[in-house]
Protein backbone atom coordinates (compact mmCIF):
# COMPACT_ATOMS: atom_id res chain seq x y z
CA UNK A 1 0.00 0.00 0.00
CA UNK A 2 1.06 3.66 -1.02
CA UNK A 3 1.87 5.85 2.13
CA UNK A 4 -0.05 9.55 2.29
CA UNK A 5 3.57 10.90 0.77
CA UNK A 6 4.14 8.67 -1.70
CA UNK A 7 0.29 9.45 -3.26
CA UNK A 8 1.78 12.52 -3.54
CA UNK A 9 3.37 10.94 -6.46
CA UNK A 10 0.73 9.96 -8.57
CA UNK A 11 -0.79 11.05 -11.05
CA UNK A 12 -4.52 9.86 -12.21
CA UNK A 13 -5.19 10.90 -15.89
CA UNK A 14 -8.96 10.27 -17.27
CA UNK A 15 -9.77 10.29 -20.55
CA UNK A 16 -13.42 8.83 -22.11
CA UNK A 17 -13.44 5.55 -23.88
CA UNK A 18 -15.70 7.00 -26.28
CA UNK A 19 -13.11 10.23 -27.08
CA UNK A 20 -10.08 8.00 -27.42
CA UNK A 21 -8.82 8.76 -30.92
CA UNK A 22 -12.21 9.92 -31.60
CA UNK A 23 -11.64 13.82 -31.69
CA UNK A 24 -14.70 14.08 -29.67
CA UNK A 25 -13.92 15.76 -26.49
CA UNK A 26 -16.00 15.87 -23.20
CA UNK A 27 -17.88 19.17 -21.93
CA UNK A 28 -16.06 20.64 -19.01
CA UNK A 29 -19.68 19.38 -16.70
CA UNK A 30 -18.87 15.79 -18.47
CA UNK A 31 -15.12 16.00 -17.08
CA UNK A 32 -15.00 17.61 -13.97
CA UNK A 33 -18.32 15.79 -12.72
CA UNK A 34 -15.95 12.35 -13.55
CA UNK A 35 -13.00 13.89 -11.77
CA UNK A 36 -15.22 14.89 -9.03
CA UNK A 37 -16.34 11.47 -8.59
CA UNK A 38 -12.28 9.74 -9.03
CA UNK A 39 -11.56 12.62 -6.06
CA UNK A 40 -14.15 12.02 -3.74
CA UNK A 41 -13.59 8.14 -4.45
CA UNK A 42 -9.91 8.58 -2.79
CA UNK A 43 -11.28 10.43 -0.16
CA UNK A 44 -13.66 7.79 0.67
CA UNK A 45 -11.14 4.86 0.31
CA UNK A 46 -7.67 6.14 0.80
CA UNK A 47 -7.85 9.78 2.56
CA UNK A 48 -9.26 13.59 2.42
CA UNK A 49 -5.48 14.30 2.33
CA UNK A 50 -4.95 12.42 -0.67
CA UNK A 51 -7.92 13.30 -2.79
CA UNK A 52 -6.50 16.87 -2.29
CA UNK A 53 -2.89 15.93 -3.03
CA UNK A 54 -3.27 13.52 -5.64
CA UNK A 55 -2.89 15.60 -9.17
CA UNK A 56 -6.23 14.26 -11.87
CA UNK A 57 -5.49 15.14 -15.77
CA UNK A 58 -7.91 15.16 -18.48
CA UNK A 59 -7.10 13.21 -21.20
CA UNK A 60 -9.75 13.45 -23.57
CA UNK A 61 -9.09 15.56 -27.03
CA UNK A 62 -7.61 18.11 -25.22
CA UNK A 63 -7.13 21.28 -27.61
CA UNK A 64 -6.46 24.65 -27.81
CA UNK A 65 -10.22 25.76 -28.18
CA UNK A 66 -11.01 24.33 -25.48
CA UNK A 67 -8.65 23.47 -22.68
CA UNK A 68 -9.81 26.85 -20.76
CA UNK A 69 -12.94 25.59 -20.25
CA UNK A 70 -11.87 22.26 -19.18
CA UNK A 71 -8.71 24.10 -17.14
CA UNK A 72 -11.52 25.95 -15.01
CA UNK A 73 -13.19 23.10 -13.81
CA UNK A 74 -12.10 22.81 -9.89
CA UNK A 75 -11.10 19.05 -9.72
CA UNK A 76 -8.94 19.48 -13.13
CA UNK A 77 -5.73 19.66 -12.78
CA UNK A 78 -4.33 19.41 -15.92
CA UNK A 79 -4.01 17.44 -19.15
CA UNK A 80 -2.57 14.20 -21.11
CA UNK A 81 -2.52 15.49 -24.53
CA UNK A 82 -2.00 13.90 -27.57
CA UNK A 83 -2.09 14.83 -31.23
CA UNK A 84 -2.02 18.08 -30.34
CA UNK A 85 1.33 17.97 -28.73
CA UNK A 86 2.07 18.12 -32.32
CA UNK A 87 0.53 20.93 -33.38
CA UNK A 88 1.75 24.36 -32.64
CA UNK A 89 -2.07 24.83 -30.53
CA UNK A 90 0.21 23.16 -28.08
CA UNK A 91 1.59 26.29 -26.91
CA UNK A 92 -1.75 27.85 -25.91
CA UNK A 93 -2.70 24.16 -24.18
CA UNK A 94 0.49 24.91 -22.11
CA UNK A 95 -0.10 28.55 -21.33
CA UNK A 96 -3.95 27.68 -20.10
CA UNK A 97 -2.62 25.51 -17.60
CA UNK A 98 -0.12 28.81 -15.68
Amino acid sequence: ALSEGDWKKVVIAYEPVWAIGTGKVATPEQAEETHAQIRAWLASKVSAQVARDVRIIYGGSVKGKNCRSLMACANIDGFLVGGASLLPEFVDIIKCTE
